[in-house]
C-alpha cells in the first residue's frame, strides 16, 4: 500500500466503490455516538469518560467556554462549547438556550461536526 501525506500527516488512501468507478478519497469515519457521548458529558459535569480514561472539562480563559480534549480512532480531537455570542446560526441557537457543542480535528484544524442538544450534524455532509 502507498503511503501519502494529507494535511502534513501520512494517511492511507481508502477507495470505494461509486457508480461503476473506482475513485480514491480520503475518508475519516466519525464515531457519532461517542461525539454526542463526549458532548452530553462535557456539558453537564467536570469530567468525561472515553474508551475507560477520565478526561477533564477545562474552561478558556476569559469567557470561561467547556473544553475536553479526546482520542477517537487514533485522531485527536476538540470539543468546544459554543460562544452564544457569535453570529452565526449556532451562536444563535446557544442564545436560544440549546446545548451547542463544535467538534474540531486537531491535526487539520478543521471543525468537523457540532452537537446541538445531543443532535449531530457532520460537516461537509448533505
Amino acid at each position: 500500500m502507498e503511503w501519502r501525506v494529507y494535511w502534513g500527516l501520512f494517511q492511507r488512501p481508502l477507495t470505494r466503490q461509486k457508480d461503476s468507478l473506482v475513485w480514491e478519497k480520503w475518508v475519516f469515519m466519525l464515531n457519532k455516538a461517542l461525539m454526542r457521548l463526549v458532548a452530553a458529558q462535557m456539558m453537564k459535569g467536570t469530567s468525561v469518560e472515553v474508551d475507560g480514561k477520565i478526561l477533564r472539562v477545562t474552561r478558556t480563559g476569559r469567557q470561561g467556554f467547556r473544553t475536553v480534549r479526546f482520542v477517537m480512532d487514533g485522531r485527536e480531537y476538540h470539543a468546544i462549547e459554543q460562544n452564544p455570542e457569535k453570529p452565526s446560526r449556532w451562536g444563535q441557537f446557544a442564545r436560544q438556550g440549546h446545548q451547542v457543542v463544535q467538534f474540531r480535528d486537531l491535526a487539520s484544524q478543521r471543525y468537523v461536526a457540532v452537537t446541538v442538544d445531543g443532535e449531530l450534524k457532520e460537516y461537509g455532509k448533505r
